[in-house]
C-alpha cells in the first residue's frame, strides 16, 4: 500500500460577454448579426470561439480551452481518462503521484493516490518509518486493519476511513480481500518498500512486523 504510498468550481464573470472579460460587441455589427466581427467563415462569432462563444482556440488546434467554466474543455494532452482497477494494476496500485513521467497529467509532487487491491493475509513487509506525510486511507470493500504506534484500526465497512500525520509511523495487513483509496500528500520519494523485502513479505524478518519502540 506504501511502496509510493476528483467537484468542479465554477466561476461568475463579472463582466459580460461570455467570460473571457470583455463586452460584447454593440448591435449592428460588421455583419448585421450584432453577434461581432464576422469569421472567415462567415458564422459570426468571436474568432477562434465558434458560434457559442464557449472557449478560446489558443494553439491553433481548435480544441479550445474552457476560459469561462461552460465545458469548454482544457487541452487534451492535460486530461487523463483511465479505470483505476486497470491503471493501478500496472504501478503497485498507484495512479498519481511524482513518480509518473512528467508531462503526464498524473504527474504530481502535492498529492499521490493509491488504489490497493489487497488479498487476504497481504500485509506491508516493514514498518513506514520517519513519516513526513499526511496519510486519509479509505476502506472500499472487505475488512482493513492500520497498524499505528500503540494501537490499530478496523475498517470493516465501507467508506470507514482513518487520517494520520506526519511523525505517525504505520503498517496494515487485509483481514478479507480488500479495496483501499489512499490518498497522501505530498508525493516525495523515500518511502518504497525494496524489491528483494517486498517479495519476501510472506515471511517478514524477525523485528520488521513490530511497532515502533
Amino acid at each position: 500500500m506504501d511502496e509510493h504510498e476528483g467537484g468542479e468550481a465554477r466561476s461568475t464573470p463579472d463582466a459580460p460577454g461570455g467570460g473571457c472579460g470583455e463586452p460584447h460587441p454593440p448591435a449592428g455589427s460588421a455583419d448585421g448579426t450584432g453577434g461581432g466581427e464576422p469569421r472567415e467563415d462567415g458564422t459570426g462569432g468571436e474568432p477562434g470561439t465558434g458560434e457559442t462563444g464557449r472557449g478560446q482556440d489558443t494553439d491553433g488546434t481548435g480544441r479550445g480551452q474552457d476560459t469561462d467554466g461552460t465545458g469548454g474543455g482544457p487541452r487534451a494532452d492535460a486530461v487523463y481518462v483511465g479505470r483505476a482497477a486497470r491503471d493501478a494494476a500496472l504501478d503497485r496500485g498507484w495512479l498519481l503521484g511524482h513518480f509518473k513521467e512528467p508531462g503526464d497529467p498524473r504527474h504530481s509532487q502535492d498529492v499521490e493516490i493509491k488504489w490497493g487491491v489487497h488479498p487476504r493475509g497481504e500485509e506491508r513487509a516493514r514498518w513506514v518509518r520517519g513519516e513526513q506525510r499526511t496519510t486519509l486511507l479509505v476502506l472500499v470493500s472487505g475488512r482493513f486493519r492500520v497498524r499505528l504506534p500503540g494501537r490499530e484500526v478496523l475498517l470493516a465497512e465501507q467508506g470507514d476511513y482513518v487520517v494520520w500525520g506526519r511523525g505517525t509511523d504505520h503498517s496494515w495487513r487485509a483481514e478479507e480481500d480488500a479495496v483501499v483509496l489512499t490518498v497522501r500528500w505530498p508525493s516525495v520519494p523515500g518511502y518504497a518498500v525494496p524489491p528483494a523485502v517486498a517479495a519476501g513479505a510472506a515471511g517478514v524478518a524477525a523485528g520488521e512486523g513490530a511497532p515502533p519502540r
